[in-house]
């Protein structure tokens, strides 16, 4: 077991300064150095959360003997390569969502983990959410389910620069960009966390010109019902999340990425559950993951990660289905 999490971060972003923010709050966990391609960057991060090292090298990064554990923020395409790296030079690896761009990435890291006894854990919020075990303790109060409606749309400025001639990394293929990778993934691993992988899935994007999709509408059939899952960089939209069966719904507000509150109606009472005191969601991720590292505890963070290689498995299979190659397919 470690005695403290010395955290090295690779990316800069808006997630990257929210998981900062509760690592500034929490016990056993702290920010030991940055990498980062801009030293300008990396040093205002370094100095907004007390890091004393920057680096613009990856493998002088690596190299730190003071970071214990890899926390990846960078470009989709680029986390299964830096996460394999990361665990060769002997870190344990927290991973943004998507994981990687395929599930046999998935499986390979997750091996290569287990043989040098490291963490590796996927960053996926949804995964670490209190109200996830309500949703999976209240689900059979509805009966058989028919119908799954999940939606999830957020305007993205990033699309004002795409429509305007620039291609950012999101809707980018090159990068592994694209709504269903970024946005969608929510309302995928809520599914597959939930009931599993599908019969069948299929996939119907929006997409501009030759790059990403930057929305579209995900249709995933189980045995004996279907799940429509939408998402939208391009659009705004009332973000929610319902499962319909023969006895009744349940209604999940805000949807899948955050699971703010669940309301199961039947004919017989209509109540909302809420586990979650602390409105920003990562900090349940960030709590929960600081205390599986400290008690070794390794299997936790492992049974998560077989949901995350059949989200892949479903996401790489429809995407390819509806024409979005990325690089290495």
């Amino acid at each position: 077991m470690m005695d403290e999490i010395r955290l090295g971060t690779i990316g800069s972003g808006p997630i990257v300064h929210t998981i900062l923010d509760i690592v500034k709050e929490t016990d056993h966990i702290r920010l030991a150095a940055v990498y980062s391609r801009s030293e300008e960057k990396g040093r205002m991060l370094s100095g907004k959360y007390g890091a004393d090292k920057v680096y613009t090298d990856l493998d002088s990064f690596f190299m730190d003997e003071e970071v214990n554990t890899v926390y990846i923020a960078s470009p989709n395409l680029l986390h299964y390569e830096q996460a394999k790296k990361a665990l060769m030079a002997g870190k344990h690896v927290i991973c943004e969502k998507p994981f990687s761009t395929k599930a046999v990435q998935v499986k390979e890291l997750t091996a290569l983990a287990k043989e040098n006894h490291l963490f590796l854990a996927d960053a996926v919020p949804t995964a670490f959410l209190p109200n996830l075990e309500v949703l999976k303790r209240r689900l059979p109060e509805i009966g058989k389910i028919k119908l799954v409606l999940g939606n999830y749309s957020q305007y993205s400025s990033r699309y004002d620069r795409l429509l305007a001639g620039e291609v950012p990394n999101v809707f980018n293929p090159e990068y592994a960009g694209g709504s269903l990778m970024d946005i969608n993934f929510y309302n995928v691993y809520l599914n597959v966390a939930l009931f599993g992988m599908p019969e069948d899935a299929v996939y119907y994007p929006n997409r501009y010109g030759e790059l990403s999709d930057t929305s579209g509408i995900l249709v995933m059939r189980y045995d004996g019902f279907v799940s429509s899952l939408a998402g939208a960089k391009d659009t705004w939209g009332v973000n929610s999340f319902q499962i319909e069966g023969e006895k009744g719904f349940i209604y999940i507000k805000d949807g899948s990425n955050g699971l703010a509150g669940i309301r199961v109606v039947t004919k017989d009472s209509d109540e909302t559950f809420n586990m979650q005191d602390n409105p920003e969601w990562r900090f349940y991720e960030v709590q929960k993951l600081t205390k599986f590292f400290m008690d070794g505890d390794d299997q936790s963070v492992y049974e998560r990660l077989e949901i995350t290689a059949d989200v892949m498995e479903v996401l790489e299979n429809v995407r390819k289905k509806a024409g979005i190659l990325f690089p290495g397919d």
